[in-house]
C-alpha cells in the first residue's frame, strides 16, 4: 500500500492520504499500518479509539489534555465532512499560536495526525458527520482543557454562520484563551 504523508505548516501535524482502491463493488483502503506510519514519523502507540456523531453546524473544541496525559491523535471522518482545526499551543514551538485547517471527509478519506501540545476542534460541514480518532493516551477528565473556540487572538474562520452554530455547554462557556493556557504538568 502507498499512503502519502504530508508535513503541514505546524511542526508534527501530518496529513495522511491513504491509497484507495475502488471499483463497481465499492472501495478498499488501509486506514492504519503501524510500520508505515512509524516510517513517516508517527510513532504513537494508540491505546484508545473514539467516535463522535454530529449534525451540521456543530463546533467541537478547542480541546487538549495537559501533561502527563497529553494525547497524540489521528483523526478521520467515516461519514460526511468536517473542517478540522489544529492550534499549536506548544510554547517552545516556532509555530506557537498558529492554526491550520483541513477538510476531512468520507469522500477524500484524508486523516490528520495531531501531536501532543496542540489544541483540536472541528466544525461539521455536511448534514451529518461521524468522526473517528485514535489517541495514544487514555481520556482523563481532570486533565482536559478547553480553550475558547472563538478566541479573538486565534481569529479562526469557522465556516458556520453564527446563527447555525451548535456548541456544547462546556464549549460555549469556555473562557480560557490560548494566552492563558498552561500545558505544564504542575
Amino acid at each position: 500500500m502507498r499512503t502519502r504523508f504530508t508535513n503541514l505548516e505546524i511542526s508534527g501535524v501530518i496529513l495522511v492520504e491513504p491509497q484507495i482502491f475502488g471499483d463497481e463493488r465499492g472501495y478498499f483502503m488501509e486506514s492504519y499500518n503501524q510500520a508505515e506510519f512509524q516510517a513517516h514519523g508517527i510513532t504513537a502507540n494508540f491505546v484508545q479509539d473514539n467516535q463522535s456523531s454530529s449534525c451540521y453546524g456543530v463546533i467541537r473544541g478547542l480541546h487538549c489534555q495537559k501533561p502527563p496525559f497529553a494525547q497524540d491523535k489521528l483523526i478521520r471522518v467515516l461519514w460526511g465532512q468536517i473542517l478540522d482545526v489544529v492550534v499549536d499551543a506548544r510554547l517552545d514551538s516556532p509555530t506557537y499560536g498558529q492554526h491550520l485547517t483541513a477538510k476531512l471527509s468520507s469522500d477524500n478519506q484524508h486523516q490528520l495526525f495531531i501531536p501532543k501540545g496542540c489544541l483540536h476542534g472541528f466544525a461539521v460541514l455536511s448534514e451529518h458527520a461521524v468522526i473517528a480518532y485514535k489517541c495514544d493516551q487514555f481520556y482523563h477528565p481532570e486533565a482536559e482543557l478547553t480553550v475558547r473556540y472563538d478566541d479573538p487572538a486565534l481569529n479562526i474562520a469557522w465556516p458556520i454562520p453564527d446563527s447555525k452554530r451548535i456548541l456544547s455547554t462546556k464549549d460555549r462557556n469556555a473562557t480560557l484563551t490560548l494566552e492563558e493556557l498552561n500545558l505544564s504538568s504542575d
